[in-house]
């Protein structure tokens, strides 16, 4: 995606398409081919397409024929010059296009997701908006704000530059050890610096590879934007570029590995689930496509596809297209965002691709072409650097001041009175007052993604799992004297619950371990995702089975977005009764509601009293509790209803008591959690009959 002409070593041959030395037009149309086949996916099959892996590897394929070319004609390669010449060239479309999202972004995304587009944002300036997101695609609590950033394109943008930051330093190790090898054996012809690259490159290509095959089988999400993982699709377009002299097929064979090479291209997200399996070795079919494409080069014939890709309108794309690329992710993002819609029709998405067009036009036109062409910078590698820095100072103050007036109101928010914010105790019976209406709601915005409870820390001594399906073990701090041993079994909604065990365990003397993964529900059976929950609970059934603590804790419900909106747990009373038969305790808390938006978002959108943002009860849990239908069946099973804290008055809010009930569609908060404790507390001892004391 680099703004650069493609150019070759050679000159022109009789068949160039023209009269300029080295062009090849049909390697620019190949560029703008990619860039409109990752708009396109992304516009109307919200999917990956391949596209950027072509823009990695003709990046290395033109970078590699300029740095080789200096090699054998034995110039200087000065990289801090070429460094600063190519950040400056860089640098100023992305901070206008990283300008204009952040004003999206304050005018249509609600403020909770501030923080993480602001971080984004120096991420993208730094180029290491790739490791920013690999940290967020793991995190199995993180991957809605991934999957709404106007900022997340930036990933590609990052994995190049610090790939245009690598290579040429393996030019000049190449550039020094070249004529040490000489030195070694005189009577020996030395290897060329061709050579040394052959070999070079070739190491990186099959170490990469391997990697990326392996992490991508382990762990997709974050290989996706691991820049190891796609350093083989820049060796390739490297090997390529040192390779294109001696590969020259005749003029037939030219013409079908070019459209061979546009077909392939053009299948590869049609066909494969590439967005799951990139990139792996599933990425060798799009950037093989595309070197087929390069191979071919100029035909010389009428039936050729660079008489295609070397067609003007390909061209005029191709020489737009690192604008183009930056401008039509967010372009997208904020008309979804603006209109509602979850996906643009036909219309639509040609009015997106317009409108990103004529941006990415005018953005190359009063943006890089002034600068490309600025004589000053050039001069002194200095005045190259104070373009840079200003560039980075023209983002930085917004994003700083911004930042700074985020952390300031969640101070404020967070220094209220606690009796201006009552949370669930203002739906007990006991409750007295009246929330303010002036007090403002608790958590900011800002505090939102820190809104995940947990205990103390990492399992210790004989509570530590031997099995590794547990290696996320977690145990609150030891007491003196431990009265009691409870053990956490399930998923998040689980998690969100040790928000109130975990103080009343401290203030009673009970060790509370948790063995919990995201998405899995405790029971002896998962039916949405079998093969990954049934292994996991069936190990930290194992566990209580070994460790006999005095109580497990469990969700024994199971909520659901559309109608039914709330069943048992599939295989819940197989799945504790070995528990039960061994004497251990087990309680079970009734689910609470998920919804099909974002709940304090709507708040942050439409106010805390819209119809939106209070949904129904009968929309959100079932008219009796699934619960009921345990009752009886096994012997120490106690059960716990907390939803009349959670709904009231037939619609289950999103802000009780000046409190965020949600943290995002289906996860209680942390801090309303709280709010929760004494009520909490009561119900758990009265459904148990544990002492009090």
């Amino acid at each position: 995606m680099m703004d650069t002409r493609a150019r070759t070593a050679a000159p022109p041959s009789k068949e160039s398409t023209t009269s300029k030395p080295g062009f090849r037009p049909e390697v620019q149309g190949l560029r703008a081919l990619a860039v409109l086949m990752v708009a396109a996916y992304h516009i109307w099959l919200g999917k990956v397409s391949g596209g950027v892996d072509v823009f990695l590897l003709i990046s290395a394929f033109l970078l590699t024929l300029s740095f080789t070319r200096k090699l054998e004609s034995h110039k200087p390669l000065r990289l801090l010059r070429h460094w600063l010449h190519v950040f400056k060239r860089l640098l100023p479309a992305v901070v206008v296009v990283l300008l204009a999202a952040l004003a999206g972004t304050w005018a249509l995304i609600p403020q909770s997701r501030w923080p993480d587009i602001l971080t984004e944002a120096w991420a993208s300036l730094m180029y290491r908006q790739n490791w920013q997101l690999a940290a967020f695609a793991v995190d199995y609590y993180a991957q809605q704000h991934v999957h709404a950033s106007p900022l997340q394109h930036f990933w590609s943008l990052s994995v190049q530059g610090q790939v245009f930051i690598l290579w040429p330093l393996i030019f000049a190790g190449v550039a020094f050890l070249q004529p040490q090898l000489a030195k070694l054996s005189p009577q020996r012809k030395a290897a060329t610096h061709r050579q040394l690259l052959f070999i070079a490159f070739g190491a990186v290509f099959l170490a990469s590879l391997v990697f990326s095959i392996e992490q991508t089988a382990n762990n997709q999400a974050h290989a996706y934007f691991d820049t190891r993982a796609r350093l083989w699709e820049f060796a390739l377009g490297s090997l390529l570029a040192l390779a294109i002299p001696y590969l020259k097929p005749g003029r037939r064979f030219r013409v079908f590995l070019g459209w061979a090479g546009i077909a392939a291209m053009l299948a590869c997200g049609l066909m494969l689930t590439v967005d799951r399996s990139f990139p792996g070795f599933v990425a060798l079919w799009p950037t093989l496509a595309a070197a087929a494409v390069i191979i071919a080069g100029q035909s010389g014939s009428p039936f050729g596809a660079d008489r295609l890709l070397g067609s003007r309108p390909l061209v005029m794309v191709g020489d737009n297209s690192y604008a183009l690329y930056l401008w039509h992710w967010p372009v997208l993002v904020f008309f979804l965002l603006a209109t509602g819609t979850t996906a643009p029709s036909l219309l639509q998405g040609l009015g997106i691709m317009t409108v990103s067009m004529l941006l990415a036009v005018a953005t190359t036109r009063y943006v890089e072409v002034p600068l490309r062409r600025w004589k000053w910078p050039d001069v002194r590698s200095w005045r190259a650097a104070v373009v840079i820095a200003t560039c980075g100072a023209l983002l930085a103050l917004p994003v700083t001041v911004w930042q700074s007036a985020i952390t300031a109101e969640a101070a404020a928010i967070a220094d209220q009175p606690h009796e201006l914010t009552p949370g669930a105790a203002a739906l007990s019976p006991e409750y007295a007052g009246e929330p303010s209406e002036e007090a403002l709601i608790i958590p900011a915005p800002a505090a939102m993604k820190d809104e995940w409870a947990n205990v103390d820390g990492k399992c210790t001594g004989d509570n530590v799992p031997s099995d590794p399906l547990l290696q996320d073990c977690l145990q609150n701090e030891e007491p003196a004297v431990v009265t009691k041993r409870i053990v956490v079994l399930g998923d998040s909604h689980s998690q969100q619950y040790t928000a109130a065990l975990g103080p009343i365990a401290k203030k009673h003397g009970w060790e509370v371990v948790t063995l919990l993964k995201g998405g899995c529900r405790f029971g002896a059976q998962s039916p949405e995702r079998p093969d990954f929950c049934n292994e996991f609970n069936k190990a930290s059934s194992a566990y209580v089975m070994e460790h006999k603590p005095d109580a497990v804790f469990t969700v024994a419900s199971k909520t659901h977005v559309d109608a039914p909106f709330e069943t048992e747990v599939p295989g819940y009373l197989e799945g504790i009764k070995p528990f039960t038969d061994l004497g251990i305790d087990v309680v079970g808390v009734r689910d609470n509601p998920r919804f099909s938006f974002n709940m304090p978002e709507c708040v942050q959108k439409k106010g805390k009293d819209s119809p939106d943002c209070n949904v129904p009860l009968e929309e959100s849990l079932a008219a009796s509790s699934p619960m009921d239908d345990y009752v009886g069946k096994v012997e120490r099973l106690y059960l716990m209803d907390m939803s009349d804290f959670i709904c009231e008055q037939g619609t289950c809010p999103a802000v009780v008591g000046n409190v965020y009930v949600y943290k995002d569609d289906n996860h209680l908060t942390k801090t309303y959690v709280q709010t929760m404790i004494p009520m909490f507390e009561q119900r758990l001892l009265a459904a148990t009959g544990w002492s009090a004391s």
